[in-house]
């Protein structure tokens, strides 16, 4: 099953038509909610090993999830305690049936009145797991007042504790939306959610305090969703290991290096010549027949000695950098070429600038934009929706923010709003790389990339991952596909040398270098 990545609101636009278009009762959802955490707990923190839990719950419906949970773990065996942080009278629906439902069976509840006394509570009960079914989704102002009181004396006594936490949903005061942390959050060892993932499960800051996360299916009717209500499903992808099987096309029958494409690469500068070096073997090891690399001329002898494979185009040269006369003599070596990659060290003089928005307005197949045309362009980077031909940006915070003339903070509080305002902006397929990539198209289509390596965090990574993405447009995957199973494969790659090879220290021509193994294993479970 695809796995899909919901904000709060597409969440809550799926609850409403589940309920009440379809008819799956709220209580049923809540029920299977609530005891698929339970069943988690189990799971991870099985009996005799673990017995005394203690359920905060919320207001809301995060509060109804946590009844159903404590009565499933009651009926297991274990030691359970409720604590409430408002009146009763407050639930309404199936959370007050749920509560009602405790009090029949007569499980300990507790009303918090202060910091106090739940201090004092948790002192003596002395909990091994903590089920943090506060606040959901829903959340979108600052924790205060006791809430903030109570999670904060959680982290500290997390600190000196060995007891468990599990957060229902999402860790309360983690934005749902962007993983920023409203007021205080606590720090999970696990986060069970219903049916999607939540952007906040994968973006920092809200990826730490998440801990395992698990997504349990609660009764979403998927076949009928997918077919016939596909403006109810959110556009937002898991690009997991699955879904980068299902975007590889093994090669069957009759092959040659014309059918595996051609790829040109226009990078490479003096004291930058490592880029353009490692587009191309990105390029040739995700298998494109022909990969020809332009660069000024005094760099020409150094790229054939490092990469024989390839075929080089000198061009006239400045101070390290190609100049204005460049242009028609890349435009004329593009002919029979299936994409143009421009960009990785390619220079921020006046001729590399000259030579790229020559192109822009000239050519017609697809073109990858990275690096130093990207800071080139930040100057005018609505100039992109000019061209009516595939294109594709790989911004990283730093250059996105270059682009939408913000700072480099703003990007990453937001991943998902920078990634429309930069398609928005340019017209462009983007990859916005970082900790879980994610490509967006105009069309509304977003992956979010299932990989986050540290160890990845080191120069030319990204040069490695633009040679990939046209290596598969020469293939013949669309621009969109490509560059959704080029940031799969070249984080696999890094994740594989992450467990050989140690945590960091692995180098971009390593990753390089272990791409096909990665289309092996695709191709092989694709067989």
């Amino acid at each position: 099953m695809k796995l899909f990545v919901a904000t709060a609101e597409e969440m809550q636009r799926l609850d409403r038509y589940v309920m009440q278009d379809l008819g799956i009762l709220p209580e049923i959802l809540m029920e299977r909610a609530g005891g698929s955490v339970a069943k988690a707990i189990l799971e991870r923190f099985p009996l005799p090993g673990y017995f005394k839990v203690l359920l905060l719950c919320g207001p809301g419906n995060n509060g109804g999830d946590g009844f159903v949970c404590a009565r499933y773990l009651w009926n297991s065996g274990y030691q359970v305690e409720v604590l409430l942080f408002n009146e009763e009278d407050k639930y309404t629906g199936e959370a007050k049936r749920n509560l009602e439902i405790l009090k029949t069976l007569k499980i300990p509840i507790t009303r918090i009145h202060s910091l106090e006394e739940f201090i004092s509570f948790v002192h003596h009960f002395k909990p091994e797991i903590l089920v943090d079914a506060l606040f959901g989704t829903g959340l979108k102002r600052p924790l205060s007042g006791l809430y903030e009181e109570v999670i904060l004396f959680l982290r500290e006594e997390k600190r000196k504790e060995s007891f468990k936490i599990v957060s229902v949903d999402i860790p309360s005061g983690v934005s749902s939306d962007t993983g920023q942390i409203l007021g205080s959050a606590p720090c999970a060892d696990l986060t069970v959610t219903f049916e999607c993932l939540k952007p906040g499960h994968l973006f920092y800051p809200g990826k730490e305090y998440s801990g395992e996360v698990e997504v349990a299916e609660i009764g979403y009717p998927w076949r009928f969703l997918l077919e016939f209500t596909k403006d109810i499903v959110p556009r937002k992808k898991y690009l997991s290991e699955d879904q980068a099987r299902e975007l590889f096309r093994p090669r069957r029958g009759f092959y040659h290096k014309g059918k595996a494409g051609y790829v040109f690469i226009l990078a490479g500068s003096v004291g930058k010549s490592g880029a353009g070096y490692l587009t191309a073997l990105g390029a040739l090891r995700a298998g494109a027949g022909l990969v020809t690399l332009a660069g000024p001329k005094s760099l020409q002898s150094v790229y054939s000695g490092l990469l024989p494979e390839i075929l080089t185009l000198g061009l006239p040269e400045r101070e390290g950098e190609i100049t204005e006369n460049s242009s028609n003599l890349v435009i004329e070596a593009l002919k029979g070429k299936r994409c143009l990659v421009i960009g990785p060290g390619f220079g921020l003089g006046s001729g590399p600038e000259r030579v790229l928005l020559d192109l822009l307005q000239n050519v017609s197949l697809p073109v990858i934009l990275d690096a130093d045309a990207l800071t080139i362009l930040s100057d005018f980077p609505e100039k992109l929706k000019d061209f009516s031909y595939p294109k594709v940006i790989t911004p990283h915070p730093g250059e996105a923010a270059r682009l939408l003339k913000k700072e480099t903070r703003e990007i990453l509080q937001d991943p998902l709003d920078s990634l429309s305002q930069l398609i928005n902006l340019t017209g462009a397929i983007v990859v916005l790389k970082g900790p879980h990539t994610l490509i967006g198209g105009p069309d509304g289509e977003v992956f979010i990339s299932s990989i986050d390596e540290p160890g990845m965090a080191q120069g030319g990574m990204g040069d490695v991952l633009t040679g990939i993405i046209g290596a598969f447009i020469a293939q013949g995957y669309s621009p969109f596909e490509a560059s959704a199973l080029a940031v799969y494969v070249h984080g696999a790659s890094g994740s594989f040398l992450r467990k050989t090879s140690g945590p960091y220290g692995f180098t971009a021509s390593e990753v390089a270098n272990y791409i096909p193994q990665i289309l092996k294993k695709l191709e092989t479970r694709n067989a």
